[in-house]
């Protein structure tokens, strides 16, 4: 009886690595559209590829986040200590406004779009990406892959390694 919930326990565990961590973004989310700071529509994949060759760090965030707003400084060191490194911040605030002052407000060097759906996390793109927290981070190597599917504010000593790595 032991061996059989020991090895329920492992297959769980398996399986929840496995969906954690992807490596590579799904059809669906890559055909969401996101809305540049010139108020234009680019799919997700048109945004990916502008940093094809590019080591890239995607940050989902928003502007009323504490937590993202918190994360700031250490996305500005991560920068500064990563200068090679492409950075792209998707924001789910609920106005695309709100969403303006925040980047002029927090001064994130970067390219910058906007999930216009009222629904933010819980949205399409939200939900093709596994959204449950932000802010998220998101580790893309030269080739597009992903290498870090799942990471938040508390993981940037693993963030910073793992760019170091792919440098």
């Amino acid at each position: 009886m032991k061996k059989i919930i020991l090895g329920l326990i492992i297959m769980i565990a398996i399986f929840a690595f496995t969906n954690s961590q992807k490596n590579k973004f799904s059809e669906e989310s890559l055909s969401k559209k996101l809305i540049t700071t010139q108020n234009t529509e680019i799919t997700f994949k048109e945004v990916l590829n502008k940093h094809k060759g590019k080591i890239t760090v995607i940050e989902i965030w928003a502007s009323w986040c504490s937590d993202c707003v918190k994360a700031m400084p250490k996305v500005k060191a991560m920068q500064k200590k990563n200068p090679k490194v492409d950075y792209v911040f998707i924001s789910m605030d609920k106005v695309f406004d709100k969403w303006q002052a925040g980047i002029e407000k927090h001064t994130l060097n970067g390219d910058h779009y906007w999930v216009n759906d009222e629904k933010m996390m819980k949205g399409a793109f939200g939900k093709s990406i596994d959204l449950d927290w932000i802010p998220r981070y998101i580790i893309l190597d030269k080739e597009g892959k992903i290498v870090t599917y799942r990471a938040i504010e508390t993981d940037f000593k693993q963030i910073n390694e793992t760019l170091k790595k792919l440098e």
